[in-house]
C-alpha cells in the first residue's frame, strides 16, 4: 500500500530522533516548560478521571468501537459520503497530501478569497496545507491561540493538545511584540493580557474572512454529522461565520452511529484537557439555508492510512482520538519535547503512527524513542497497546549489518542444542573476570556502556534438569 509521499507535509524529521533529542535535552528552559506543563495536565486529568466510576468500561467501549470501524472502514466511509451529499455537502477523496492540498487550494481560489481562517487541525499540519496555501498566494490564519503563537513565531507545534507547550509566557510576549500587527508595545506577559491581544487581532479576521478550513474530531456515518471539540470558541466562530467551510479529515475519524459518539465525548475531554466536558462541542450536518456556511466541502484524507490499516497489528494506531494522554505521561516526551520526533505527531503515539504513515524506513529511529515502560498504554482512553506496536515496528525497522549478523549467529546456535549448550558454558567464564568481565568488546561495547549484562547463572537449566 502507498505511504505518505516525501517532500510534502510534516511527517518526517530532518534528523534521527537521538540526534534531535540530545539537542533538546541540553535546553534547560525547554525542560522546565515541559515538566511544568505536563505535570499540571497530568494531575488535572487524573482528578477528573477518578470521578468516573465506569472509566475502564468506557475505555473498553471506545476500543471496541474503533476496532469495529477499522474492520469495515470502506463501508462506513461510503455511508458517510452518501449522508453528507444528501445534506448538501460535497465530498472529495484525497489519496495523499498532494491531492488534498490541490483540492483545498482550488476550492479557496473558486471563492475568490486570498485568506482563510483555520481551526486547529493536525491533518492540515500533516499535509503541509499552510505552505501549499501560501505558495498559491492565499494567507492562512491560525485562530487557536497556541497555533497562532506557533505561526507567529515561525515555529512548529510540539504537542498534540497544546502546540506551544514549549513556550513560556515571557517568550509568547516577545513573539506577539515582534510579529502581531497592531499590538500594544506596553503588552505584559500576564496570561489575560496575552489572550486579550490575540482576541483583538483575531476579531476582525473572523468577521472579514469568507472561507474557513477545519479538521474534524469525529464524523458520524449514520447522519453525515461532523464534530469539532475545542476550548476557546475560535472553532465555533470558524464553523459559523464564513460562507464556505472546508474540512480536511483523516479517514479513520469516522464512527458508525450517533450513540457511538457519546462514548468519545466522555473519554476525550477527561483524557486530554482534564475537563468533564469540552467547553465548545460544535456539530454540523451539510448545509442549512440561511444558517452558517452555505457551501461545505469534506476532504477525506488517506495519506498512508490504508498502509496502516493493512497491518493487522499496526492498525490499532488508527484508533487514536488525538487526546495527548500518552504524551503527558511519557518520561521520554517530558524531557525532549515534540520537536525531537520530527513529525507533527510527537510522543508515544507519534512514535508508532508516523513510521507507519511514511514507511518504517523513513522514520526508523522513532520506534526506539521509548523506554517501553507502558505508561502510555495505561493512559490511553481507547487502550492502544503502544508498547506492543513499538516492539512490532522495531522488528520491521532496518537493522545494521553487524546487528543482523549477531542475531543470525544467535539463531544458528539456538537451533543446534549441542552448540547452544557449549555457548552457555562459555558465558560462565565471564564470572571469573568479575564486574568488568560483564562488558562487551568494541563495537558491542555501545550496549554495555549504559547497562550491565545480566550475571550468568551458576547452573543452567539443562544442567539442573540433567542432575534431577
Amino acid at each position: 500500500m502507498p505511504t505518505a509521499p516525501t517532500g510534502v507535509g510534516h511527517l518526517r524529521g530532518a534528523e534521527p530522533f537521538p540526534v534531535a533529542a540530545r539537542r533538546a535535552l541540553a535546553d534547560a528552559q525547554l525542560r522546565r516548560n515541559l515538566g511544568h506543563a505536563t505535570a499540571t495536565i497530568r494531575a488535572k486529568s487524573a482528578a477528573v478521571i477518578d470521578e468516573v466510576p465506569d472509566w475502564e468500561r468506557l475505555r473498553a467501549a471506545g476500543s471496541a468501537i474503533k476496532t469495529d470501524v477499522m474492520a469495515r472502514l470502506p463501508e462506513l466511509l461510503e455511508q458517510l459520503e452518501q449522508r453528507v451529499t444528501q445534506a448538501g455537502g460535497v465530498v472529495h477523496w484525497a489519496a495523499d497530501a498532494h491531492e488534498a492540498n490541490a483540492i483545498v487550494v482550488d476550492l479557496v481560489r473558486d471563492t475568490g478569497s486570498d485568506r482563510v481562517i483555520k481551526v486547529k487541525s493536525m491533518a492540515t499540519q500533516e499535509i503541509g496545507l499552510n505552505e501549499a496555501l501560501e505558495a498559491a498566494g492565499i494567507a492562512p490564519v491560525e485562530t487557536d491561540l497556541a497555533e497562532l503563537i506557533v505561526q507567529l513565531g515561525d515555529d512548529r507545534p510540539s504537542h498534540i493538545l497544546v502546540p506551544a507547550i514549549h513556550r513560556n509566557r515571557a517568550e509568547i510576549r516577545q513573539i506577539f511584540l515582534r510579529a502581531m500587527p497592531g499590538v500594544d508595545p506596553a503588552l505584559t506577559d500576564e496570561p489575560a493580557d496575552l489572550a486579550a491581544a490575540a482576541r483583538r487581532f483575531l476579531r476582525q479576521t473572523f468577521l472579514s474572512t469568507p472561507v474557513a478550513v477545519s479538521g474534524a474530531n469525529f464524523a458520524v456515518a449514520e447522519t453525515g454529522t461532523l464534530a469539532v471539540v475545542e476550548s476557546e470558541g475560535n472553532g465555533r466562530m470558524c464553523l459559523t461565520l464564513p460562507r464556505t467551510l472546508i474540512t480536511v479529515m483523516g479517514v479513520e475519524k469516522v464512527v458508525p452511529t450517533w450513540r457511538d459518539l457519546e462514548v468519545f465525548l466522555q473519554l476525550l475531554p477527561r483524557a486530554s484537557t482534564g475537563e468533564r466536558m469540552n467547553p465548545y462541542t460544535s456539530m454540523w450536518t451539510g448545509v442549512t439555508p440561511g444558517d452558517g456556511p452555505q457551501a461545505f466541502h469534506l476532504v477525506l484524507l488517506d495519506n498512508g492510512r490504508s498502509a496502516v490499516l493493512a497491518d493487522e497489528v499496526g492498525r490499532q494506531a488508527l484508533h487514536c482520538i488525538r487526546c495527548s494522554a500518552c504524551l503527558n505521561v511519557c518520561p521520554v516526551y517530558e524531557r525532549t519535547g515534540g520537536h525531537a520526533y520530527g513529525s507533527v505527531y510527537p510522543g508515544p503515539i507519534g512514535a508508532v503512527l508516523s513510521p507507519q504513515l511514511t514507511g518504517v524506513a523513513d522514520n526508523a529511529s522513532l520506534p526506539y524513542a521509548s523506554s517501553l515502560c507502558g505508561a502510555c498504554y495505561d493512559a490511553c482512553p481507547v487502550k492502544i497497546n503502544i508498547p506492543e506496536l513499538l516492539v512490532h515496528l522495531r522488528d520491521r525497522a532496518p537493522h545494521p549489518h553487524a546487528e543482523s549478523a549477531v542475531m543470525a549467529a544467535a539463531a544458528y546456535a539456538m537451533d543446534r542444542p549441542a552448540l547452544f549448550a557449549a555457548a552457555q558454558r562459555a558465558t560462565r567464564l565471564s564470572r571469573l573476570a568479575g564486574r568488568r568481565g560483564r562488558g562487551l568488546p568494541p563495537p558491542l561495547s555501545g550496549w554495555t556502556d549504559g547497562r550491565d549484562l545480566s550475571d550468568p547463572p551458576p547452573q543452567t537449566f539443562r544442567d539442573w534438569w540433567a542432575n534431577r
